[in-house]
């Protein structure tokens, strides 16, 4: 497991849109390009246990978006899921990748789900691929979210990072991690630890936004889903109480031809209870397109 030290050593600060962005590439720029969207809220770290493998056969791009992990957390920010797409946007431009590939989590799924859309009504600045979607809210009307995040989303939001300390994230941790895949100590003190670098605890409430944005926009972005011609697939831990089952059963059922590979023991974090199947899982949906 990647320390967090070792992570940010491996990767930047870019400035972005006139903030200082975490940023990470890995592998053979040669080599197909593919974006990882991390979810809430959490950050870039989630992907450290599937980095060594995708980096071997892709070239791999991600970034800690405004408001989450090391990178920029202004207090006056409207945290828009259209922004964080322009982060991803601008960041591709930098790098001069004009052709993607996605693989997206939680919040990351939703991001994806704009950058998805703009590629529908042919205004992208790139061209995407192929889409993988891990949990994450793709439907807001059977997306449950937590009494935490009900909280946050309420007029009492503002207490939240008040009251918030690392034994009660780490319970909710606990609550959300399949029952045979638990957090560790090191993911736990890792995601505490990159929630409150530059003060993040104080933006949740302005972040935990993308649930109402959702049900705003979810013609455009459940649209992005169905509207498509490129190969989607859902990777999900079924055990997850937000975007578990339920979330997989309702995306068969609104998805033509729907490709999903549902994992039962596995909660909401796939891709860190167990970052080898959701590498291998992943690689057979790329190479068996």
């Amino acid at each position: 497991m990647f320390s967090l030290q070792q992570w940010q050593s491996q990767g930047q600060f870019t400035q972005i849109s006139g903030h200082q962005i975490f940023t990470k590439t890995a592998g053979d720029i040669t080599k197909p390009a593919l974006l990882l969207i991390h979810g809430f809220p959490s950050a870039s770290w989630d992907w450290e246990g599937m980095w060594q493998t995708l980096s071997e056969h892709y070239f791999v791009i991600t970034l800690d978006m405004l408001g989450f992990g090391l990178s920029d957390k202004p207090k006056n920010a409207g945290y828009k899921i259209t922004e964080q797409a322009d982060l991803y946007t601008q960041f591709l431009k930098t790098l001069n990748i004009n052709d993607i590939h996605i693989l997206a989590h939680d919040y990351g799924d939703t991001v994806a789900q704009e950058l998805l859309a703009r590629q529908v009504v042919s205004q992208s600045d790139f061209k995407i691929n192929s889409v993988c979607f891990l949990n994450g809210g793709l439907f807001p009307e059977v997306h449950k979210p937590l009494f935490i995040q009900k909280l946050l989303l309420s007029k009492l939001g503002w207490i939240v990072p008040k009251l918030m300390n690392k034994q009660k994230f780490a319970n909710n941790l606990l609550t959300i991690f399949g029952k045979s895949t638990p957090p560790s100590k090191q993911v736990v003190d890792t995601l505490w630890e990159l929630l409150i670098y530059k003060d993040g605890l104080a933006v949740m409430p302005k972040l935990i936004s993308y649930i109402k944005q959702r049900q705003q926009n979810r013609a455009r972005w459940v649209g992005a889903i169905i509207n498509n011609n490129i190969p989607l697939t859902f990777i999900a831990g079924a055990e997850d109480p937000i975007s578990g089952k339920h979330m997989i059963e309702h995306y068969k059922k609104l998805i033509p031809n729907a490709r999903v590979q549902e994992f039962v023991e596995l909660g909401h974090y796939p891709q860190v209870e167990n970052p080898d199947a959701i590498t291998q899982a992943y690689l057979n949906f790329r190479y068996c397109q």
